[in-house]
C-alpha cells in the first residue's frame, strides 16, 4: 500500500476529506519522527512497538568489485507487532 492509497482509505473510513486525512498522516509522521528521536520508542496499543536500537560497525563487501567496505555503526528502528495484530493476520 502506497501513502495516497492509506491516505484515500482513512479519509473513506473517516469520512474526512483526502486532504485531511493525508494532514492527519502527516502529522503523525511528524509527531512519530520526533518521539523517537527523543525517547526511542513509541508504543502503540494493539498496533505495536517502535523502538530505536543502535547497529554495530562491521565489514561488508561490494557485489560489484568483490572489496571489503567498513559500514559505519548507526541508528535504526525496530518494529515489533503487538499480539492484538499477530492475531489478525
Amino acid at each position: 500500500m502506497t501513502k495516497a492509497e492509506l491516505v484515500a482509505a482513512v479519509a473513506k473510513q473517516t469520512k474526512l476529506t483526502k486532504a485531511d486525512a493525508e494532514r492527519s498522516l502527516n502529522a503523525f509522521i511528524d509527531v512519530a519522527k520526533k518521539t523517537l528521536k527523543k525517547e526511542g520508542r513509541l508504543a502503540l496499543a494493539g498496533f505495536g512497538t517502535f523502538v530505536v536500537t543502535k547497529r554495530k560497525a562491521r565489514k561488508g563487501r561490494n557485489p560489484q568489485t568483490g572489496e571489503t567496505i567498513k559500514i559505519k555503526a548507526r541508528k535504526v528502528v525496530r518494529f515489533k507487532a503487538a499480539k492484538a495484530l499477530k492475531e489478525k493476520l
